[in-house]
C-alpha cells in the first residue's frame, strides 16, 4: 500500500476494560472523530485489556466515522477482529503471527504494520510483506527500553530504502519535526490522544511529502 508522507499514527492508550468500556469508548471515538477532521491517516485500537466482543465492538464503531475518509483503522493483533469489523488492517508485535501467514490467509488490500525494535526485525516485516513498520523507541518512554536517537533511526531508514518506517517512542511536539526530517512518520499515544495537537498538527501544513 503506498502512503503520503508523513504518515502520523495514533495509537489509543489502552486505558480500556470491561468496566470502564461505556465511559472510556466514548472519550476514543470522540478522539477518532477528530483525528478524521483532521486528516490524520491511521489510528490503531490497542487495548489490550478488552475482552474480543468489546474490541469488536469499539472498531466497529470507529469505522463508521472513517469510512468516507482517508483515514486507516487498524487493530493491534487480532486480525481476524479487524477483518468482522471492516477495519483496514492489523498491528503485529512481536507475539503475533507474521505477516507472511497475514499476507496470505486475509484481502490483498489488508494493511499490515509491524513493531520492531531492530534492522533484523524491519527487513522482516518488509520480506514478510507487511506494509510498514513501526521503530522504537526513538526517545525516552515510560517502560519501553532504552532510547535508540535519531541516528540509529537514521541509519534504518537509509538501509531500507522505500520501506515505509514510522518511528515510536517519546515523540512529541518538542522533536516530531525532527523526526519528520528522516523517517516517513511518527506514531505516538500520549501526544496524539489529545484534540488539541490532533487540530495543531493540521494547522501546521504537516501533510506534505518528506522522509527518508
Amino acid at each position: 500500500m503506498k502512503f503520503s508522507k508523513p504518515i502520523i499514527y495514533l495509537i489509543s492508550d489502552g486505558s480500556i476494560t470491561a468496566q470502564n468500556f461505556p465511559q472510556k469508548s466514548i472519550q476514543l471515538l470522540q478522539i477518532v472523530e477528530i483525528a478524521v477532521e483532521n486528516k490524520i491517516p491511521l489510528i490503531q485500537i490497542r487495548e489490550k485489556s478488552l475482552p474480543a466482543k468489546f474490541i469488536f465492538e469499539l472498531t466497529a464503531q470507529a469505522v463508521q466515522f472513517t469510512k468516507n475518509s482517508n483515514t486507516k483503522i487498524l487493530v493491534n493483533d487480532r486480525a481476524d477482529i479487524a477483518l468482522a469489523a471492516k477495519a483496514d488492517g492489523v498491528h503485529l508485535t512481536s507475539n503475533s503471527v507474521s505477516a507472511k501467514i497475514i499476507r496470505q490467509s486475509f484481502p490483498t488490500d489488508f494493511i499490515i504494520g509491524v513493531s520492531a525494535h531492530s534492522l533484523e526485525n524491519v527487513l522482516k516485516a518488509k520480506d514478510n510483506g507487511a506494509d510498514f513498520a513501526t521503530f522504537s523507541p526513538i526517545f525516552a518512554s515510560p517502560n519501553k527500553g532504552n532510547p535508540v536517537g535519531l541516528e540509529t533511526l537514521k541509519n534504518i531508514c537509509q538501509k531500507v530504502n522505500s520501506f515505509p518506517i514510522i518511528a515510536l517512542g517519546g515523540i512529541d511536539e518538542t522533536n516530531y519535526d525532527a523526526v519528520l526530517q528522516i523517517a516517513d512518520g511518527f506514531a505516538a499515544i500520549r501526544f496524539l490522544n489529545n484534540a488539541e495537537n490532533l487540530r495543531k498538527l493540521k494547522h501546521e501544513n504537516l501533510f506534505i511529502n518528506r522522509g527518508c
